[in-house]
């Protein structure tokens, strides 16, 4: 029997995306499996008019307040108000800010939204988007050596969201499916620039998001071959073959998040230049 879980409110205010904040408080909350959050998002908080009704929101479901608010004033505001309310409020920028500015000798710029500067690192994040878009499921072959990196796998082995995380990150990816009996591209043998990286997972683990897959599928598709457990097995036998034959190296996504895959392929990258 499982354990009944904690609920708390956990609220994040921001006075830029969000992004920042969202991803430490689930960093946290993670840890403790025990008790989970109930997220309340607010962006783009800049001034006292938009922050006052936040704080209200707060008062009427008390938790845990974090903030990223560059603004020193709607910081304080923040502070006293959790204050008079009782509850923990931490700033998750300033820490860091005052440890850069110790080491540093300089004091921070405070601008709202400085890291979504649309700069040539910006385009740069565009530029491997619409790439790896193009290049999806073995798309544009003829010219793969554009690519940073080349994904190859067979059938549910996160490919395409892999492909995309690291495109955000402005690495341009290519992703190409490995199917029995189907020759890969002859121009992904002589690719010269290009990272090419096989991804693997058990075949129960495949098996399982696989008959996911077949419970949305048209009424007239045939999910026996494509469930199969012998069968999978044979398809990563075929991968792993070819992966040993290229000389390609093979990361096993089965207990990995498209974070740690992603992580794991940009690591890669330095130890094979």
């Amino acid at each position: 029997m499982e354990n009944p879980k904690n609920y708390f409110h956990l609220h994040l205010i921001s006075d830029s995306t969000g992004e920042t904040l969202i991803a430490a408080g689930r960093a946290a909350a993670a840890q403790f499996q025990a008790s989970q959050a109930l997220e309340h998002v607010y962006p783009l908080v800049r001034n006292r008019k938009q922050l006052a009704p936040v704080l209200d929101a707060i008062d009427g479901a008390p938790g845990i307040v974090l903030y990223t608010i560059v603004d020193r004033e709607l910081s304080a505001v923040i502070d006293q108000r959790c204050r008079e309310m009782g509850l923990p409020c931490v700033s998750v920028l300033e820490p860091i800010l005052d440890v850069f500015q110790s080491y540093l000798g300089a004091t921070s710029r405070r601008r709202v939204g400085a890291q979504h500067v649309m700069d040539a690192e910006y385009f740069a994040r565009i530029e491997a988007l619409n790439f790896t878009m193009d290049h999806d499921d073995g798309q544009l072959p003829a010219d793969l050596e554009e690519a940073d990196v080349i994904l190859i796998g067979i059938s549910r082995t996160s490919k395409t969201p892999t492909s995309i995380y690291l495109a955000n990150r402005g690495i341009k990816t290519a992703n190409i499916p490995i199917v029995l009996g189907v020759p890969l591209p002859e121009q992904l043998s002589q690719v010269q620039r290009p990272l090419v990286v096989g991804l693997i997972a058990t075949s129960d683990r495949i098996a399982q998001i696989r008959q996911h897959r077949v419970l949305g599928a048209a009424k007239d598709f045939n999910g026996e071959d494509y469930t199969d457990r012998a069968q999978i097995a044979e398809e990563l036998k075929y991968a792993r073959s070819l992966c040993a034959r290229h000389n390609w190296p093979v990361i096993d996504v089965t207990r990995r998040s498209i974070e740690e895959t992603a992580a794991a392929i940009v690591a890669l990258r330095p130890k094979l230049r």
